[in-house]
């Protein structure tokens, strides 16, 4: 199994860029500000997600992927 990895990261009007881009893309924005702060402190960009966030980044791949089943049908 491979592991999610960082793809974007940002603060201010680079976060607000990414959000535009996730928008335009119907990417999904989920808000977990705990989370978000700490990837953004410890990770570069293409880093693998570590073992310890595994489980809160689970938490929010599950609410996506239920939020995409339930558009696509």
């Amino acid at each position: 199994t491979v592991a999610p990895k960082l793809v974007a990261k940002g603060a201010g009007i680079i976060a607000d860029k990414i959000k535009e881009i996730a928008r335009e893309k119907n990417i999904p924005i989920i808000e977990n500000k705990p989370l978000a702060r700490t990837i953004y402190k410890t990770l570069k960009l293409g880093q693998v997600i570590p073992r310890e966030l595994y489980t809160a980044v689970a938490e929010v791949l599950s609410y996506v992927y239920k939020l995409k089943k339930k558009v696509l049908n």
